[in-house]
């Protein structure tokens, strides 16, 4: 019986390939090397919504960039389709497309998981957001109908950085909660006397608690 693949898991490392890009070849992982990355699919060349997406991305792109991390787009179009709506986009939008686009044959959707059932061939609008060693950190799978927000991307980026140099949690709609606003939230105590020392930490002004089990702190 043959084996049905599907998309990775978060914590996985990013399967290594090799893809032709508008930039030229390119080996993932390797030449993202201490890089995070969003490598991010899209349906078809010269369609509206993922126009939309193309150009809100390289509105963003410096942004992402001080993230130390790039994008990278792709759909199962040729190299050369890319290359004219790139131009496209430039001469209708006055948008350049600054990042690379893969040109994939089918290996890398199948890799991924990222052929929308019922819908032929074409992608679907995923978002893998990949770390700086190469593990897959978050997985976004959007229908064809629905573009992204790609202020969530860039907030998901920023987000999984703070968490791991501070060893930390984020809230619902950071930075502006509706209970903590901009602050982070302190992973819960494990023992009863990691729990009873949050509190008296509590007290002297350390971080807040609404109980031992949720305190937050201004970063």
């Amino acid at each position: 019986m043959e084996e049905k693949k599907g998309m990775p898991l978060l914590g996985d490392d990013f399967p290594k390939m090799k893809v032709q890009t508008t930039h030229g070849i390119k080996n993932l992982p390797e030449d993202y090397k201490s890089k995070w990355f969003v490598l991010f699919s899209h349906p078809a060349d010269f369609t509206p919504v993922c126009t939309t997406e193309f150009v809100a991305f390289q509105k963003r792109y410096d942004k992402f960039k001080a993230f130390n991390c790039e994008l990278i787009g792709m759909s199962v179009d040729q190299v050369f389709s890319h290359i004219k709506w790139e131009e496209w986009i430039k001469d209708n939008l006055n948008t350049q497309i600054e990042f690379p686009i893969i040109a994939d044959t089918g290996k890398v959707a199948e890799t991924l998981g990222l052929i929308h059932p019922g819908k032929g061939t074409n992608t679907v609008r995923a978002v893998f957001i990949v770390d700086a060693n190469a593990k897959i950190r978050i997985i976004f799978y959007y229908p064809q109908e629905l573009g992204r927000n790609m202020d969530e991307i860039l907030r998901s980026v920023e987000a999984m950085q703070i968490s791991d140099k501070n060893k930390v949690a984020i809230p619902a709609n950071w930075p502006n909660n509706e209970l903590i606003n901009d602050h982070v939230i302190i992973p819960p105590a494990t023992d009863t006397k990691t729990a009873q020392e949050r509190l008296k930490k509590a007290k002297e002004g350390e971080f807040e608690c609404y109980d031992w089990w949720l305190c937050h702190k201004k970063l």
